[in-house]
């Protein structure tokens, strides 16, 4: 193939398909230096990639090599489902406000247009699946191309897709997202986490304004770059790799349903911690 290399990998949960990815990555991606890189780091492993989860509830949906662990988890889905950082994000128009440049809750949530009011693009998605489940119009993005091309950090994550489609009677909402940079070890396992968990949200939402319940489909995450970073390789090697040969998959995993009691229950400190986390920016 000429240029980076288009990589898909499937799966029946997010830990497998995670594990499956950085695999695939590691053994086909292409070389690329970053604007990232330190003169000495190796140039890192890059690919477009597609990873299609077709059953995104299934379990074990957690893999324990993700750098963290479950109560950072609960407060990364916290911020992206919730927005309980949408506070740390800055006035664009104040030039001295050295805060966020975003959250995705904040670009999803309140997307926020000068001369405009803010945009609700969850409940605008819901709103119109209820009204037409088939539309192929329901989606939200991220990028303002009057902001985010001159922007120091701009959103990796670019557009939220969704669609419903019914089989024996029963609708199932299926979700795309695309990420135009993706850290695929450091960070790709608790996108895809988070993204689920707002699917859930979704769904639940849709069930509502509908009347009737609406499940959960498959979920395809695109990264137009799915990145392993050079200065990681050592890390990545020595820890993620080494695993595959040392633990069995059941090893490597853990079920979301037996730490979902330890994740909800930090949510107050986590709720404490973000607040505190405003007086340092």
């Amino acid at each position: 193939m000429k240029g980076i290399p288009v990589l898909h990998v499937e799966a029946d949960c997010i830990a497998r398909a995670w594990e499956l990815s950085l695999i695939e990555l590691y053994k086909h991606g292409c070389d690329v230096k970053t604007e990232y890189d330190k003169p000495d780091d190796p140039p890192s492993k890059d690919a477009t990639m597609i990873i299609t989860i077709t059953d995104p509830l299934n379990e074990p949906m957690i893999h324990k090599d993700f750098p963290g662990g479950p109560v950072e988890l609960q407060e990364y889905v916290m911020e992206v489902c919730e927005g309980i950082k949408d506070h740390l994000v800055r006035d664009p128009t104040d030039p001295h406000d050295t805060r966020w440049e975003y959250t995705y809750h904040e670009r999803l949530f309140n997307y926020r247009v000068t001369g405009h009011n803010t945009l609700d693009q969850i409940e605008l998605m819901c709103r119109k699946l209820a009204q037409t489940p088939h539309s192929r119009r329901a989606q939200a993005i991220t990028w303002k191309v009057w902001e985010d091309n001159d922007c120091f950090d701009p959103p990796c994550l670019q557009s939220i897709w969704c669609r419903i489609t019914e089989e024996h009677g029963q609708p199932f909402l299926s979700m795309n997202v695309r990420f135009r940079s993706n850290d695929a070890y450091k960070a790709a396992f608790m996108n895809m986490f988070a993204l689920v968990q707002l699917q859930i949200r979704i769904a639940n939402r849709i069930s509502q304004l509908l009347g009737r319940p609406v499940a959960i489909g498959r979920y395809c995450h695109m990264a137009d770059s799915y990145h392993i970073y050079g200065a990681y390789f050592r890390e990545f090697e020595g820890r993620f790799l080494a695993m595959l040969q040392k633990r069995t998959f059941e090893q490597r995993t853990m079920r979301y349903e037996d730490v979902r009691e330890l994740m909800e229950s930090a949510r107050e400190d986590i709720l404490r911690k973000a607040q505190k986390m405003a007086q340092h920016l």
